[in-house]
């Protein structure tokens, strides 16, 4: 399974008064695995948006397991686990330094025209990222 890692160093502002993360900051630290799981395939979603394509969340599940702290450093793991027609869905693991898991996530996505919100295939839109997630998720339909 292809994984990708980036580190996150935590910062004052995304804790609350007891210094632990706010948890709402766990969906930002998806979103920059995310993008830096893309930017490692070779493409970017900024390309898609100047096409005039958006990928909205559809569905979102996230599990919290260990509280992260002010000063501590995050490392985010993305995967896509399941790559379909019109669907994608990006699986997430937030872990501490240590290897203990903060958090546990999943993000379904849909890709859309932007000025209709319409389904379009992303094999239709870039067949070769379509390529490449088909060979890498953990489930294709």
């Amino acid at each position: 399974m292809y994984i990708n890692e980036k580190e996150i160093e935590i910062r004052y502002a995304e804790t609350d008064q007891m210094g632990v993360v706010y948890h709402a900051n766990y969906l930002v630290w998806m979103e920059i695995g995310r993008t830096s799981l893309i930017q490692e395939l070779g493409f970017t979603y900024a390309g898609l948006e100047n096409e005039g394509y958006i990928s909205p969340v559809i569905d979102l599940s996230i599990q919290y397991k260990a509280a992260m702290k002010y000063g501590q450093k995050a490392r985010v793991r993305t995967w896509v686990e399941s790559h379909g027609r019109l669907r994608t869905v990006y699986g997430y693991e937030i872990l501490h330094t240590d290897g203990t898991v903060a958090a546990t996530a999943k993000s379904e996505h849909v890709l859309v025209i932007r000025d209709s919100f319409k389904p379009v295939s992303l094999k239709r839109v870039d067949s070769k990222w379509d390529d490449k997630y088909r060979e890498i998720a953990r489930v294709t339909d």
